[in-house]
């Protein structure tokens, strides 16, 4: 077991580089079973979220050679079309879900088990379900097995009755192949969406429209192998540019499209901070600021996104007022306010809203990441506190941040990831 050990009250100085986009990496690297070719996937993240996907592919048939540190070559020439994957892969990994929707495009025949990830609630595979039967696939749900079958798939017209970037991601990895123009519409607009479209174009798909709520899929009977470099991860820009401003901090954050960072940035702004954009960097100045309320309300793109509420909220703590944060997308994603009063928040959470009364400062505590995104919180909230805050079940963490101890030190936090020695079960001791 490991842990996170962080002595508080540094402000980050200096620069960051950002490492490729996970969500977009996920769905990537599940694409490459569309063809039986070599694809060469550069600018890959090194973290679990990645390297459990990798390894389900590896175990289902496909070459998968780790080239470097950040590139990967994925030939799925020997997957069968009669693979199953099955529990013990998918339970580890959200994003699994999504070979349903690649081994359907290519071999018409899916069998995959329900996914896993973080839990924020019901997360149902219905809109997924609706658009591959749309496309002319009978899916059944049989002890928590997907099964999904065709003699062909067709073009279609798919609109999504919420906007869901699983079921958009599916769907057009079931599409790409099909006979045909498929149309879907309300789709999600997240830059992973586009990077997906890029990506499948590069293999000679014909995905028009992505980054709108109108996707243009015309099927062809073929995809090759390519080689692509994925974007930069959105999240991890977001919570280097909170925790340079929830520090007081002045970083550059490099390798980033600021046009992506743009609903993040503007609240950073009302909030009291300097923010600086370049053509491929952002700089945080917040030496300065004095944090001042403001009001969140999570979206889906290009709104303010919901994996960046819970370090948004770390800021909004130190801030003077009472601000409100509304989650329109996720029913539980405020678990983490429990650590964050044990802090020394004032968090009132009432349904999908809290309200947050502004502190004078955090006090470290032993805390615990429950999820991914309020890990990284979590690891903000450290680096403002007085005194020392340990944070226990980290591996959340390390789904989908990259070297992150090694990246804040770098910036000058104090933080070390130590070693924890596993709880001893205690011994039944019989009467003799």
């Amino acid at each position: 077991m490991e842990k996170f050990v962080i002595h508080g009250g540094k402000s980050l100085r200096g620069e960051v580089n950002i490492s490729g986009a996970k969500n977009a990496a996920v769905a990537i690297i599940a694409a490459a079973i569309l063809t039986d070719e070599t694809c060469r996937i550069e600018n890959i993240p090194n973290i679990s979220d990645v390297s459990i996907m990798a390894r389900i592919l590896s175990q289902i048939g496909a070459d998968v050679k780790m080239v470097n540190k950040d590139t990967l070559e994925i030939n799925a020439g020997k997957v069968s079309p009669m693979v199953t994957v099955p529990d013990e892969m998918t339970k580890q990994l959200r994003a699994s879900y999504y070979l349903i929707g690649a081994l359907l495009g290519r071999f018409k025949c899916a069998r995959v088990s329900m996914p896993g990830g973080c839990y924020f609630g019901v997360r149902p595979i219905d809109q997924h379900i609706k658009g591959f039967e749309l496309l002319g696939a009978d899916v059944n749900i049989e002890n928590a097995m997907v099964n999904a079958s065709a003699k062909r798939l067709t073009g279609c017209s798919v609109y999504m009755d919420v906007v869901t970037v699983g079921a958009t991601v599916n769907v057009m990895l079931a599409a790409v192949m099909a006979r045909g123009l498929t149309i879907i519409e309300n789709a999600a607009k997240e830059p992973h969406i586009v990077d997906l479209a890029n990506f499948l174009n590069s293999m000679g798909a014909d995905v028009r429209g992505a980054g709108t709520d109108v996707i243009k899929i015309r099927g062809v009977e073929k995809l090759h192998g390519c080689t692509y470099s994925i974007i930069p991860d959105q999240i991890e820009a977001g919570t280097y540019m909170v925790a340079a401003a929830a520090t007081h901090g002045d970083v550059y954050i490099r390798n980033v499209i600021p046009k992506h960072l743009e609903s993040i940035s503007a609240k950073l702004v009302e909030c009291g901070v300097n923010v600086e954009d370049g053509d491929d960097y952002i700089h945080i100045d917040a030496t300065k600021s004095k944090f001042v309320r403001c009001n969140v309300k999570t979206m889906p793109h290009p709104g303010f996104p919901t994996d960046m509420q819970p370090q948004m909220a770390v800021l909004l703590t130190l801030a003077s007022g009472t601000s409100i944060i509304s989650e329109s997308v996720w029913e539980n994603r405020f678990r983490y306010v429990e650590q964050l009063t044990r802090m020394g928040a004032t968090i009132q959470v009432d349904g999908k809203v809290a309200v947050i009364e502004g502190v004078k400062g955090l006090t470290g505590a032993p805390i615990k990441a429950d999820d991914l995104r309020a890990g990284a919180a979590m690891v903000i909230a450290g680096l403002v506190a007085s005194g020392v805050t340990e944070i226990d079940d980290i591996y959340h963490i390390e789904r989908g941040y990259e070297m992150m101890v090694e990246k804040l030190t770098a910036l000058g936090a104090d933080i070390a990831c130590v070693d924890v020695p596993a709880p001893v079960k205690a011994t039944a001791i019989t009467a003799g």
